[in-house]
């Protein structure tokens, strides 16, 4: 191995603590996390430690301004019991775009996927079975240059932490447009799994759950016209047998659930489009009766149903999600991919191998 890692087992595993028949999602943490350190552009000090706190310097530019970046993956088992991967090449290449644009270093292909096997290896118990459940995988990284000024750092962790989960959204889910916010314009970081367009999207959804919603449907910054994304998810519409999703402009994220719906409703032999959307096509469209499916897309989130739509005081009401064959569909055999139940024709998954931990616990 290029990056050498330094095991630490946890003495006392947290197992037998968690339900695993009853997982909210993200509250839970497995045994152990990945941590490595950049200095200046080299990557070291390569570890698999018990989970738990890190110190840091509160001088550490990532708290003043906010260079941090995530990315978001599960990890599932086969019927045999192998744990594995859901096209984690997509994710690497994601992590490092955002890092890119965020003038932080690149994660080389073999650490990270290195550093992944490693951890689901060794965490591979605390993968659910129950359906609709994973371990999620969340790798992420921050500066920690101790300087209080407005400068491009050196100095860098990485991290992988893992967290068993349930259903992000457990039931269909309620959106509102707004007119008085807006989530990213082109030239921006839209496109980047970057953390602080998370936080500015804070007080808008409070606004939307106080109002009775879940979650908000984001739209252009010049005209509030065009949808973009949901605030966890990439969106799609299906109108007249249709499947339409906003198009990739530099402010929407690159989903790797958006690219994997796109490749199976293709297969299903559906014509698919990624352009602009406007919100007043959509509801004009279920005015029409042509509206037949509204749902998210997103690695947490899996395939999500829209239940409403509200925008400018009007309120749309779908059918009822069980009887929406789309949206059911796509789940069905995402699921089943994920799981080894229906074959993978496009290379999707993979199997979790270990350099390190399968010849120690041999």
């Amino acid at each position: 191995m290029k990056y050498p890692f330094h095991i630490e087992r946890t003495e006392v595993s947290r197992l037998k603590n968690i339900d695993f028949s009853n997982l909210p999602f993200g509250k839970y943490y497995g045994d152990h996390m990945f941590v490595a350190e950049s200095r200046r552009g080299r990557w070291m000090d390569c570890r698999i430690i018990p989970f738990g706190n890190i110190p840091f310097s509160p001088a550490s530019s990532a708290i003043h301004y906010g260079q941090i970046i995530f990315e978001g993956m599960k990890a599932f088992k086969n019927p045999e019991g192998e744990p594995m991967l859901f096209r984690p090449e997509m994710n690497w290449k994601r992590f490092n775009v955002s890092a890119e644009r965020m003038a932080m270093p690149q994660v080389p292909h073999e650490l990270f996927h290195d550093a992944l096997n490693e951890l689901v290896y060794m965490d591979q118990d605390w993968i659910p079975t129950e359906k609709g459940y994973s371990l999620y995988l969340r790798p992420f990284m921050f500066a920690t240059d101790r300087f209080i000024g407005v400068r491009p750092t050196e100095l860098f962790k990485f991290i992988i932490i893992t967290s068993p989960s349930g259903l992000y959204y457990p039931k269909p889910v309620k959106v509102v447009t707004f007119q008085k916010y807006v989530r990213a314009f082109p030239g921006g970081v839209g496109f980047a799994k970057a953390a602080g367009n998370y936080g500015a999207s804070m007080l808008p959804l409070k606004e939307a759950m106080d109002a009775g919603f879940d979650q908000v449907l984001w739209t252009d910054g010049y005209e509030h016209k065009y949808i973009e994304e949901i605030g966890t998810m990439n969106v799609f519409f299906v109108i007249d047998n249709v499947a339409i999703t906003p198009s990739l402009d530099g402010t929407i994220l690159d989903g790797v659930t958006r690219d994997s719906v796109i490749q199976l409703f293709k297969q299903y032999g559906m014509k698919v489009e990624e352009r602009r959307l406007s919100i007043d096509e959509v509801m004009e469209a279920n005015k029409k009766g042509l509206l037949q499916d509204a749902f998210g897309s997103g690695t947490a989130a899996g395939i999500s149903p829209i239940s409403h739509i509200s925008h400018k005081g009007a309120t749309i009401e779908l059918p009822p999600a069980a009887g929406r064959k789309y949206w059911l569909r796509l789940r069905d055999d995402l699921d089943g991919i994920k799981n080894g139940t229906i074959p993978d024709r496009y290379g999707w998954c993979m199997k979790v191998k270990s350099q390190i931990l399968a010849e120690v616990l041999e």
